[in-house]
C-alpha cells in the first residue's frame, strides 16, 4: 500500500470561456475503468449537442490504467493534455471530461492544448484535490485510573481518535500515521507504566485537503 497518494474529494464541475468557446470541466473520483467510461458516457449524453466532449482518466495505485480521447479535436490537442494535467498533479483514481461549445474562433493546436489543460485544472479545483495518508488503527485499553493521563496525551498530541469504548476498561481506537506506530506505542507504555493493553488493528487511509500539503500545480 502507498504511504500517501492524491485523488479528488468527489464530483466537481466548473467552466471557463476562451476566445468565445465555452469549456466545461467535469471531474469525478472513480476506482474502475467501468466507472470512468460510465461517467464519460453520462456527460456526453448530457451535452449531446456540444462540439466536443474530450476526456481522460487515471486509475490504480501505480496509474496502471490510463486512457484519453480527443473526441474529434485534432489528434493530441485535447485528450492527451487532459491526461498529462491529471498526471502532473499526481491525482489518482480520477476521470475528467472537458466539454467544448465552439464560439466561432479557431484556437490552433497550441491554443487547444492550453484550453483543455485549463479546463482540466478548473475541474480538479472544483472537485477539490485531497491527500490520502496511510494510518494504522491502534487500540489502547487502560483501567479508568489511567484514562485521564491517556486522554490528555491524545488531546495534546492531536491524535485522531476514531472511537472510544467504556466497559470494564476504557479502550481508545487511535489512527496513527504509517511509520509512527513504534513511537506512539512506546509513549503509551511509558505513560501507563506498562499497564496499557495495546493491539495493532487494520490500516486505512485518512483524507486530508491538499492545501495542507501543497498547492495544485497548473500547466
Amino acid at each position: 500500500m502507498l504511504t500517501q497518494y492524491k485523488t479528488i474529494a468527489g464530483y466537481g464541475e466548473d467552466y471557463i470561456v476562451i476566445e468565445r468557446s465555452r469549456f466545461i470541466g467535469y471531474a469525478q473520483r472513480v476506482t474502475t475503468e467501468e466507472e470512468a467510461t460510465a461517467f464519460i458516457a453520462m456527460i456526453k449524453k448530457k451535452h449531446w449537442d456540444a462540439t466536443h466532449n474530450c476526456s481522460a482518466f487515471v486509475i490504480g495505485e501505480n496509474d496502471q490504467i490510463q486512457r484519453s480521447s480527443d473526441d474529434g479535436e485534432p489528434s493530441g490537442t485535447a485528450g492527451k493534455p487532459i491526461l498529462e494535467c491529471i498526471k502532473k498533479n499526481g491525482v489518482k483514481d480520477t476521470v475528467v471530461v472537458v466539454t467544448r461549445y465552439f464560439g466561432g474562433i479557431k484556437l490552433g493546436a497550441g491554443g487547444l492544448v492550453r484550453a483543455y489543460t485549463a479546463g482540466t485544472v478548473t475541474a480538479l479545483k472544483a472537485a477539490k484535490i485531497v491527500v490520502h495518508t496511510l494510518h494504522q488503527t491502534i487500540s489502547v485499553s487502560v483501567d479508568y485510573t489511567w484514562w485521564g493521563k491517556v486522554e490528555n496525551e491524545l488531546r495534546l498530541g492531536e491524535h485522531r481518535v476514531s472511537g472510544t469504548d467504556f466497559t470494564d476498561k476504557v479502550t481508545a481506537h487511535v489512527l496513527i500515521p504509517e511509520g509512527e506506530q513504534d513511537e506512539f506505542v512506546a509513549r503509551m507504555v511509558d505513560l501507563t507504566n506498562g499497564q496499557a493493553q495495546i493491539v495493532l488493528g487494520e490500516k486505512e487511509y485518512v483524507e486530508v485537503p491538499v492545501d495542507a500539503v501543497g498547492d495544485v500545480e497548473e500547466e
